[in-house]
């Protein structure tokens, strides 16, 4: 946590973050790894200014190779140093409504037919944090991340994550036949759900398993008094993921990363190679691709 506040006073300001240290992807100071966003808690933007420049001074004093931030919301940064660096789509959905209203707004070739679609496939439902459900998640989380040309996060991270964050953490999976088809992994923080993870079996994309999932979340997430349905970031050149979230009747916008100092432009040299491990990723068992997920995940963030 750094804050502006002096030493022995109360804090009034702060942002959390984490020294990544890697020998693959250099030592950096970001708030926070493996998060969509994370607000710095300011009052006022003359606290918000003494807190990007106590973490300007730092990134030098420790020599870490840049500071990235990554707010919900924009704010003043001509005089801080920080500039935009990677920008994303980012959906919520507000619960506030009843489950009526929700529904009526959602699209209804794309998510109303889907639900419908579920009920008449017979798709069955669980929930929960058990081995056997984290099972069937993982294994759902190997094909869709082979279908994207990357390896999976570590089992091990989500056993991790099931650890830490217990009965605020739930993965939901919908399955055919005894055949998982579809899983999400949500996290709960105060008055918000948090879709985290998704993962599919693209041979049952057709049954609505997906639509389910989500539906269910909000229908558990209204029992329980929430008011936020929070759907993540997503790359604004992944119309298809864009256009998903969409349908469910949220709203859109901007999430911009800052970072200090600014980045250099990617050569073209580092896009050939990027390219070339997408299309040994697609290709390699799942066992190398598991193992791969486990070498690179730490580094990444």
């Amino acid at each position: 946590m750094f804050t502006s506040d002096l030493p022995g006073a109360p804090m009034s300001n702060g942002t959390v973050c984490c020294v990544v240290r890697s020998w693959l992807t250099g030592h950096r100071l970001v708030s926070l790894p493996f998060s969509d966003h994370c607000e710095p808690l300011v009052n006022g933007p003359e606290e918000l200014n003494s807190l990007l420049s106590l973490l300007t001074q730092q990134q030098g004093n420790c020599g870490w190779r840049y500071v990235e931030l990554r707010p919900r919301s924009s704010f003043d940064r001509e005089q801080s140093g920080f500039k935009p660096e990677r920008t994303f789509y980012f959906h919520s959905l507000d619960l506030r409504g009843s489950l009526e209203s929700l529904f009526r707004n959602f699209h209804k070739d794309c998510v109303q037919r889907k639900i419908h679609r579920a009920e008449r496939e017979a798709l069955t439902y669980e929930a929960g944090r058990s081995e056997l459900t984290l099972e069937k998640f993982y294994h759902l989380m190997l094909l869709t991340r082979r279908r994207h040309q990357l390896p999976p996060q570590p089992l091990i991270w989500f056993r991790n994550l099931i650890t830490c964050l217990g009965d605020r953490l739930k993965i939901r999976v919908a399955s055919k036949d005894g055949q998982p088809i579809a899983g999400i992994l949500t996290l709960q923080h105060k008055g918000t759900l948090v879709y985290k993870y998704g993962c599919s079996d693209a041979r049952f994309h057709k049954m609505g398993g997906m639509a389910m999932l989500f539906w269910k979340a909000i229908q558990e997430a209204k029992r329980a008094g929430l008011d936020e349905f929070d759907l993540g970031r997503s790359d604004c050149d992944n119309p298809g993921l864009v256009a998903f979230k969409d349908h469910w009747g949220t709203t859109r916008s901007m999430l911009t990363y800052l970072r200090y100092p600014a980045q250099r432009s990617g050569s073209e040299r580092e896009r050939e190679r990027m390219h070339l491990a997408k299309r040994v990723f697609s290709h390699v068992p799942d066992g190398v691709l598991a193992m791969t997920g486990r070498l690179l995940y730490r580094h990444m963030g």
